[in-house]
C-alpha cells in the first residue's frame, strides 16, 4: 500500500509531542491530549502486554495501518487483527477467542455475542463501491433500481435498456453481466443489500444481512480483496468493494444516483456528507446509507469496534482503551491516507464517552 513517509513521520511527531505536553501538564483538553492517556491515567507508552482482534475486511486498511502507527508511540503493545470477515469476526468475540472486533454491520441474535455483553464503537466510514469491468465503458451509472436488477440477475445483458436509459450517449456493448458478492458473512454484503432493499425496493427481493441467497449465476469469493480480484479477472463483471481496496486494485467505479436525484461517484468527501447526515442511536450506531443530500455517496458504509463492558484483567482494560482511543483521536488524522472518512467531531466525542462506561 503506497504510503507518504513524509506524512507518517510527521503524525509520529505529533503523538510524541503529545506525549511530552502530557508529562508537563499541558494540553487543551480536546481530543488529541485524550489520545496520548489510557484509563488510569497512564499514557500509551505504559501500556504492554497484547490485543488480538479479528473481523471486518472492509475496515482492515485502516486499522492495520492505526495499528503500525501506534507501535511508534506505545512499543510495548502488541495488537493484531486479522481481517476473517465481520460474521466470523462477531462469533469469534462472541465465543472469548477475541479482546475486539470489527464490524461493519450490527449484532444480531445468533451472531456470537450476547446482548449486554459488547458496546459498539463507530470508528470511520468509506463508501462501498460498485466497481466493474467493462472495455471502452470509460464511465458508468447507475440508478437505484438498475442496479438491483443487475445484482438479482434479472438484467444479464450490458446493453440492457436499462442501463442503456441510465447512460445516455454510452455505447454499451452487447455481453454477458458476470456478478460478484462476498461469499463469506459480510458487513460490505449487509450494508449493500441494505441499501438495495432502502433505495429499490420494488426491484430488490433478495433481502438483506451478511450473507443472502445469491443466484447460481453469480460468482462468490471471500473477502473485499477476493471480489476486487474477480472483477480484475473478469471483463463484464460487477462487485460491490470497499473504496480503499478498489483504489489500491485500480478499478473502475459507477456513479450512483443518490436520493437527491443526483449522480455521485464514491469519494470520501461523499462519504463524509452521508455521515453527517445520518441519525445517531444512543448505542452509537447508525446508517449513512441512502441519506439525503446533494452530495451523499448513498451506498456509504460505518464501521465498528465491538468491546466488552467489563474486561478481568486491569491491564486488558487499560491496553483496549488506549488503543481504541488512539483510532479516535491520532488514528483519525491518518483515515484519509488510507481511504477512510474520519468521524465528524460530536459522533467522535460520543464514541470517546464511550470508553469510559469500560470497567474491570
Amino acid at each position: 500500500m503506497n504510503r507518504n513517509l513524509l506524512s507518517r513521520l510527521a503524525i509520529v511527531g505529533v503523538a510524541i509531542a503529545g506525549l511530552v505536553l502530557a508529562g508537563c501538564g499541558g494540553g487543551n483538553g480536546g481530543s488529541s491530549s485524550s489520545a496520548n492517556s489510557s484509563s488510569g491515567g497512564s499514557d500509551l507508552a505504559n501500556l504492554s502486554g497484547s490485543l488480538k482482534g479479528s473481523g471486518s475486511s472492509f475496515q482492515d486498511a485502516f486499522n492495520q495501518e492505526a495499528i503500525s502507527q501506534l507501535k511508534s508511540v506505545a512499543p510495548n503493545l502488541t495488537v493484531t487483527y486479522n481481517a476473517v470477515g465481520s460474521g466470523t469476526g462477531k462469533k469469534e468475540f462472541g465465543q472469548g477467542l477475541d479482546d475486539f472486533a470489527g464490524t461493519d454491520s450490527l449484532v444480531k441474535q445468533g451472531d456470537g455475542p450476547a446482548p449486554g455483553s459488547f458496546m459498539y464503537v463507530p470508528t470511520v466510514a468509506a463508501p462501498i463501491t460498485v466497481s466493474y469491468n467493462l472495455s471502452g465503458v470509460d464511465k458508468l451509472q447507475l440508478s437505484p433500481e438498475t442496479l438491483a436488477k443487475i445484482f438479482s440477475t434479472s438484467i444479464k445483458k450490458w446493453n440492457d435498456p436499462a442501463i442503456a436509459a441510465d447512460n445516455p450517449g454510452v455505447s454499451l456493448p452487447d455481453k454477458n453481466i458476470t456478478v460478484a458478492h462476498r461469499s463469506d458473512g459480510s458487513g460490505t454484503t449487509s450494508n449493500f443489500t441494505k441499501y438495495l432493499a432502502a433505495a429499490a425496493p420494488s426491484a430488490w427481493k433478495l433481502g438483506s444481512g451478511d450473507t443472502v441467497n445469491w443466484p447460481s449465476s453469480t460468482q462468490g469469493a471471500e473477502k473485499n480483496t477476493g471480489v476486487a480480484q474477480v472483477i480484475q479477472q473478469s471483463e463484464g463483471s460487477i462487485g460491490y468493494v470497499d473504496f480503499s481496496d478498489a483504489t489500491e486494485s485500480k478499478l473502475s467505479f459507477a456513479s450512483i444516483k443518490n436520493k437527491a436525484g443526483q449522480w455521485v461517484a464514491p469519494s470520501l468527501d461523499g462519504a463524509s456528507a452521508a455521515v453527517e447526515n445520518a441519525e445517531v442511536k444512543d448505542d452509537l450506531t447508525y446508517s449513512p446509507l441512502n441519506t439525503d443530500g446533494a452530495a451523499a455517496y448513498p451506498i456509504t458504509s460505518p464501521t465498528y469496534v465491538l468491546i466488552r463492558p467489563k474486561y478481568d484483567d486491569q491491564n486488558k482494560a487499560a491496553a483496549v482503551k488506549g488503543f481504541v482511543r488512539y483510532l479516535l483521536t491520532d488514528g483519525q488524522s491518518i483515515a484519509k491516507d488510507v481511504n477512510f472518512a474520519p468521524l465528524p467531531s460530536s459522533l467522535q466525542q460520543k464514541a470517546l464517552a464511550q470508553l469510559d462506561k469500560i470497567g474491570t
